[in-house]
């Protein structure tokens, strides 16, 4: 049975170590709260009991992640209805046009 969205965190640090799954550094008292829960497949309505799609990961490492997603575009499968964004902008689209003029003078 799913987690429902608000409990996830308190299921996800009673699952797992609390130690960040990229950088290896451990937390406990009040540094507890830097330790995230990161969703592997960005869905954040997909929260199964067993927290097969989740993952501790410190505030600095999640925050790389989802850089890290959004810089290569990627979108994953069943999107969750964000959009896709990659650049239109094509430095040589006038190349051609460019190079020819050149010729000519």
């Amino acid at each position: 049975m799913p987690i429902k969205p608000n409990n996830y965190r308190e299921q996800a640090l009673k699952l797992f170590p609390w130690v960040c799954g990229r950088c290896g550094r451990d937390f406990e008292g009040k540094q507890l709260k830097e330790l995230t829960v990161h969703h592997k497949d960005h869905n954040h309505d997909y929260n199964p009991s067993d927290g097969s799609n989740w993952e501790l990961l410190c505030i600095y490492c999640h925050e790389q992640e989802h850089t890290r997603s959004v810089d290569t575009g990627w979108q994953p499968s069943g999107s969750t209805g964000r959009e896709e964004h990659h650049s239109t902008y094509n430095a040589f689209a006038d190349l051609k046009k460019m190079l020819e003029r050149d010729d000519k003078e």
